[in-house]
């Protein structure tokens, strides 16, 4: 088996060269064994997840209450309404910032004041497990190491990429309409720096090694605070070089492969999870090869962004067939890792992770209810400069339901798009709005212009408590269904991340998948109805034998089996 450290050196020498690797390797190795030494325990630790593994994604600032920091807010709301519904909180980014809702980061090491401190995050990682943004990429402009750099000071001189503006760069891959570079004034004059998501955020230069060394020392401080899930946000489009699309470039999975070797070397229990909205196929990339072992070299999970445009796909058509057969396709490469299930988080639904699977009129049936229903649409530059649709900015509940028309079965639709994700192979990511059916914020979309606001709305806990008990709203019922789902899914073995799957053709309005757990204990069968009519559903399993229902608790022989409009049913053999 090749040892974490020496996976380390051979990443050091392909990314700068063996002279280069000589140099900076002692560094590395004398800053891993200090943190072994402080934190020893975490050396014995081993990656684990099972079916009681459900991740709410939420801002550290979600929910407020006067007179307390809302990390503390935010604890008590877990062990008050979600005691035993999820085991663990994505924290999304809690750091100074200065714009883009945290992304913008201008200390990685400091928790926002306005939010707390690290003693009010050290006390959410012993009731939870906690995944932690590292926002790897870029940095504020109002940071330290970019106000040094315009004075031209080191290390920071060398902190940043600058390119000729003259320079064609019509190759690289872009996730936005704004500019690549942005012109800024320095001691030395106007200099154009790189800038991949906005003017205000500056990207980082993983040529220099300082700046691989400085930024591995940001992701052992964060596992130093409690992190036991590292998310790499924009991972892939890390690592520059002119004249290459900038993105998913082999010294970006050789950034990925070492910080992989340095937690298996000094917190193996510590997973790595990458966020790349991109084609599927370069989406699960990022698992990496092989290892000796079994395990793989690069991230234990990857976001699993096709699922989201393929299951609001299914329920604007009635039809489940492309979620179905994409579905059957899933696999993850080894022991150990696991896809992480979503349908919403704090950005848009991507679409082009929808790209080969869904037909461009497809795509346009997604963007045309959006818009119908009050969301927005944002774009990314093709290489010829042409806008191409990036993601849908909406709530799913507003996505699924319109707003000007209620619908007795909204609830029931909702319900439908949250069970086809909490029932597929993997670990759930449960949006914070998804617990309440969140509709769209355009108050928060008028203040700050941005369309991504629409889905990012903030409540005190007085307001989030009276919507949850207003007998005139659907969040009630939507919180009530929430937690009935996530409790029965934490209770069976057949939603073991690694349990068997298997996609089932009982009919194109029916999603239906069975699971097996690894041991063979369990085998459940879950049937969801993706279309607005009852659907009598057959197939699923051998004539005559009984099955029992764990959500609504009935009893069923397969031949009798009817769905309700949307309806749910999760099933084990009598």
């Amino acid at each position: 088996m090749i040892k974490p450290r020496d996976r380390i050196q051979a990443e050091l020498m392909f990314l700068y060269g063996a002279e280069a690797a000589a140099e900076w390797w002692p560094r590395l190795a004398g800053r891993l064994d200090a943190f072994g030494r402080r934190h020893p325990h975490l050396r014995t630790a081993r990656p684990h997840l099972d079916e009681g593994d459900i991740i709410l994604i939420t801002y550290g600032d979600q929910i407020r209450r006067p007179g307390e920091p809302p990390l503390q807010t935010l604890r008590h709301f877990l062990a008050t309404e979600l005691a035993g519904t999820v085991s663990g909180v994505h924290l999304l980014p809690c750091f100074p910032y200065s714009s883009d809702d945290g992304f913008s980061v201008i200390d990685y090491t400091r928790i926002d004041p306005a939010l707390g401190t690290w003693a009010d995050v050290g006390d959410l990682a012993r009731s939870h497990r906690l995944m932690f943004d590292f926002v790897a990429n870029h940095i504020s402009q109002h940071s330290s190491w970019f106000q040094a750099y315009r004075r031209g000071e080191a290390p920071y001189r060398d902190f940043f990429i600058e390119a000729d503006p003259n320079t064609d760069l019509s190759q690289v891959v872009r996730p936005r309409t704004t500019p690549l570079l942005t012109p800024v004034e320095t001691a030395q004059g106007i200099r154009h720096v790189w800038t991949t998501f906005s003017a205000d955020q500056m990207d980082l230069n993983y040529a220099n090694p300082a700046v691989l060394l400085t930024m591995t020392e940001v992701l052992l401080h964060y596992v130093a605070h409690g992190a036991s899930i590292i998310r790499l946000d924009a991972i892939a489009y890390l690592w520059k070089t002119i004249g290459t699309p900038c993105i998913h470039l082999p010294q970006t999975h050789a950034v990925v492969r070492l910080w992989r070797a340095v937690l298996d070397e000094v917190a193996p229990g510590v997973l790595l999870i990458t966020e790349t909205n991109v084609p599927h196929a370069e989406n699960i990339a990022y698992f990496g090869r092989p290892l000796p072992d079994g395990s793989t070299d690069e991230a234990q999970m990857v976001y699993n962004f096709s699922l989201a445009p393929l299951t609001l796909h299914a329920l604007r058509t009635g039809n489940a067939e492309k979620l179905s057969a994409w579905a059957a396709t899933l696999q993850t490469p080894a022991p150990g890792t696991a896809f992480f299930n979503f349908i919403a988080s704090h950005d848009g639904i991507g679409i082009r992770p929808a790209e080969g699977i869904l037909t461009p009129t497809e795509i346009a049936g997604l963007v045309e209810q959006t818009l119908a229903h009050g969301g927005r649409v944002s774009y990314r530059n093709r290489g010829d400069g042409s806008p191409q649709v990036y993601e849908l900015n909406t709530t799913v509940y507003d996505f699924l339901n319109d707003p000007l028309r209620p619908d007795p079965l909204a609830v029931p639709r909702f319900l439908a798009a949250q069970a086809i994700l909490l029932i597929l192979a993997g670990v759930p990511g449960i949006y914070i709005h998804s617990l309440f059916g969140s509709r769209n914020c355009h108050d928060c979309f008028a203040q700050t212009g941005q369309p991504r606001s629409l889905n990012r709305r903030k409540f005190t806990l007085d307001e989030l408590q009276a919507l949850l008990t207003a007998t005139d709203s659907h969040a009630g019922p939507v919180f009530a269904g929430m937690n009935a789902l996530l409790r029965e899914r934490r209770r069976h073995p057949a939603f073991h991340p690694a349990a068997g799957q298997e996609i089932l053709d009982v009919g194109r309005a029916v999603f239906a998948v069975r699971r097996t757990a690894k041991d063979e204990s369990e085998t459940m069968v879950c049937l969801v109805n993706v279309s607005s009519q009852a659907q009598s559903v057959s197939g699923w399993a051998q004539a005559g034998q009984v099955w029992h229902d764990r959500l609504s608790g009935r009893f069923y022989r397969q031949d009798e089996l009817v769905l309700a409009p949307y309806g749910i049913a999760w099933l084990t053999p009598v």
